[in-house]
């Protein structure tokens, strides 16, 4: 269909990277290589360094809010403000067809029904509606559906389920819609209705997008105005008619065990540990919300992006609870004096932190930096020997994280170690360094990162002095103080020389007086629940349902994160994987950028100018390395290796750190505040 730049496309013999690709063919031996030789032109690290922008694809008069590409990637289409789906030939630079849909809202999602030749087309919108229409018959729609009394603002779609779709509406549903059905909206025998939040969490709760597993289409992933992600084993729900309320839904089995449609053990929830380790059945309104959310090609990971945060990915076949305190077992060997050398590290790491421990800031130098020719006690001189000895190589990496963090430069710091953690993952003392850079650097999440690595680091290594000062320092900036002074009294109790050392001496001050201060909040509370009356619920607080309670407290944390793009101002930010295996991911940013991170470091490999204001879109291409982009511009991007070499790249964002760093502040303020010309928000958010 494409001619021959489909073919070059295909099969990787264009000029720019003619020596890799035919190196790659040339090796093929039997058919079955085909898919690798894809795989590796697709994702290939050379490919991605020199992406740059191939063309513009012109015709919407609308912000493009929706990018689909069609299952053989022939087809590019797209939804917009402007009521209109357009299919495009990227490849040609032309638009294939216009279709002005019926809506009379902004379009919000686009998708391609499978196994229909790419001729099925679901859309919906803000107008509440949901229509799905053959693109050579548009006018004629083969279902139409205004059953959500919200806006909808994502659909889904299952490989194996050519004729059932699934829907996301603002007033906590998600629809189940099958086109062999005749649908009557606002009947009683419509059953579409799968899910409704309403019932557990509150009558302010929002379904914002939802995504279903390829490989185990019985598995439903939801994300909502919160910063839980559920996911729901649709084999255990039943569908209810769309005019039953959330208390009077039907309930499951005939029998109402406390938990309304959904039984206790048909959904799983995921979230960081840092938000999850404040749950209680009375919360405050959260402002962060999941704006997309997708799986890998296996199934196996979800990806997550949150509004407010960074985005997160959870690894569903080891997925735990958090943990913020297990120490592991410690024997001591039968000599137990101390090293002075840790003694001195111990102090220096105190010197930058407050007396309330609010700063979080540990300045501890890393064992490299001190003499290998000093005294080592027996206690620990294997495992300090094993911290030290690392191959060359890992060392240049290392070394170079200590340089960036000694100049103040924690992104760069932080990817460093992470780079050098990936090729050495036992080595403690890269988690030890890494951790001491999240705690200077002080972004969402950074000292429950710390936390994280402070207890691989103890896993690695049980003797690891500084390891149990930093997790009790980060446990009390977390807000636990209870746990950070059992943390802080087992490491006396494991190494008694350091009771009267002074970094130990003040925290354990710092941890006394956050537990008074503690206490005494929770006393001012309590008198004040006392005098406006216990029942009387806080203005902005939510109560959870029993099972919505028992839910989020056992939602599982995540495995990776990537930070660096900020998410504050549209809620269809989308993220997704970047190549058959997923070895990049790739979001759209506030900051008129999209971002590529490699998967297993979160090193941020580039960041491309794309927009004059937002990038809400990035779909890459299911085959090559082809990259589909759209926001608050009226256009879309279409990006491909093109660039003559990874130093001539004009859409190429230069000052990573410094973009980076403008970010998270944005980050912290209120959109509404910024004097940035979006309070446009609601347009396409």
């Amino acid at each position: 269909m494409f001619g021959s730049r489909w073919s070059r496309y295909q099969y990787g013999v264009d000029d720019l990277r003619r020596t890799n690709a035919t190196a790659l063919i040339l090796e093929r031996q039997y058919g079955d290589m085909d898919r690798y030789v894809q795989r590796r032109l697709q994702v290939s690290s050379a490919y991605i360094d020199r992406l740059e922008q191939e063309t513009i694809l012109r015709g919407h008069h609308g912000c493009v809010n929706c990018l689909e590409w069609s299952s053989n990637g022939r087809i590019l289409a797209s939804g917009s403000d402007d009521f209109c789906v357009m299919l495009w030939d990227p490849f040609r630079k032309r638009c294939l067809r216009s279709i002005t849909t019926k809506h009379s809202g902004n379009i919000f999602s686009v998708k391609f029904l499978p196994r229909h030749n790419d001729a099925l087309i679901a859309t919906a919108a803000a107008d509440r509606s949901i229509y799905v229409f053959d693109v050579n018959r548009p006018n004629d729609a083969i279902l139409s559906c205004t059953c959500h009394v919200g806006r909808v603002k994502r659909l889904a779609t299952a490989p194996d389920s050519p004729f059932v779709f699934w829907s996301a509406g603002e007033e906590g549903s998600i629809l189940q819609l099958d086109t062999r059905e005749q649908h009557r909206c606002n009947t009683e025998g419509n059953r579409v209705r799968l899910i409704n939040l309403d019932t557990h969490v509150n009558t302010h709760a929002e379904a914002k997008c939802l995504a279903i597993n390829p490989r185990r289409t019985e598995l439903l992933a939801v994300g909502t105005n919160d910063p839980y992600a559920r996911l729901y084993d649709r084999r255990m729900l039943h569908l209810v008619s769309s005019l039953v309320g959330g208390g009077s839904n039907l309930l499951v089995n005939g029998a109402d065990d406390g938990s309304g449609v959904i039984p206790k053990d048909c959904v799983t929830y995921y979230c960081p540990g840092h938000i999850s380790k404040d749950n209680s059945k009375l919360i405050e309104h959260d402002s962060r919300a999941i704006t997309y959310l997708t799986f890998n090609a296996t199934g196996t990971e979800l990806l997550v992006n949150m509004g407010g945060e960074h985005i997160y990915l959870y690894d569903l076949m080891n997925a735990e609870q958090p943990v913020f305190l297990n120490l592991p077992e410690y024997k001591p060997p039968p000599r137990t004096s101390e090293s002075d050398i840790e003694m001195a590290v111990m102090q220096a790491s105190y010197n930058s932190s407050s007396p309330n421990g609010s700063a979080a800031v540990n300045q501890a130098i890393d064992e490299n930096n001190v003499s290998t020719q000093s005294a080592i006690s027996p206690v620990d001189a294997p495992q300090t020997t094993n911290r030290r000895k690392l191959p060359e190589y890992i060392e240049r990496y290392k070394k170079m994280g200590n340089d960036f963090l000694e100049n103040e430069k924690y992104l760069r710091a932080v990817e460093k170690y992470s780079e050098a953690i990936e090729m050495a993952p036992n080595c403690p003392v890269l988690y030890l360094n890494r951790a001491t850079a999240y705690m200077r650097r002080l972004w969402f999440g950074d000292v429950y990162a710390a936390l994280r690595d402070c207890h691989q680091a103890l896993r690695l290594d049980p003797a690891y002095i500084k390891a149990h000062f930093r997790l009790a320092r980060a446990l009390l900036v977390l807000g636990r103080p209870q746990e950070a002074d059992e943390c802080l009294k087992e490491l006396i109790a494991r190494f008694p020389s350091y009771a009267n050392n002074h970094g130990i001496m003040m925290l354990r001050k710092d941890i006394k007086e956050n537990r008074q201060m503690s206490q005494s909040q929770q006393q001012q509370q309590q008198q004040q629940q006392q005098q406006h009356g216990s029942e009387q619920q806080p203005y902005n607080c939510l109560e959870l349902s029993d099972a919505e309670y028992q839910w989020r407290s056992k939602a599982k944390d995540y495995s990776k994160r990537y930070v660096g793009h900020c998410n504050t101002t549209t809620d269809i930010k989308e993220a997704n994987y970047f190549g058959s295996d997923g070895d990049f991911i790739v979001a759209g940013s506030d900051n008129e950028s999209f971002f590529i991170w490699e998967r297993n470091t979160g090193k941020i490999r580039a960041i491309y100018k794309a927009d004059v204001s937002i990038v809400n879109c990035v779909q890459p291409h299911p085959e090559i390395c082809l990259l589909a982009t759209s926001g608050i511009d009226h256009d879309i991007k279409i990006w491909s290796p093109i660039a003559p070499s990874a130093d001539e790249r004009p859409n190429l964002v230069e000052y990573v750190d410094k973009t980076v760093e403008d970010n998270q502040q944005k980050m912290k303020m209120d959109p509404f505040n910024m004097n940035s010309g979006m309070n446009a928000f609601c347009l396409n958010g």
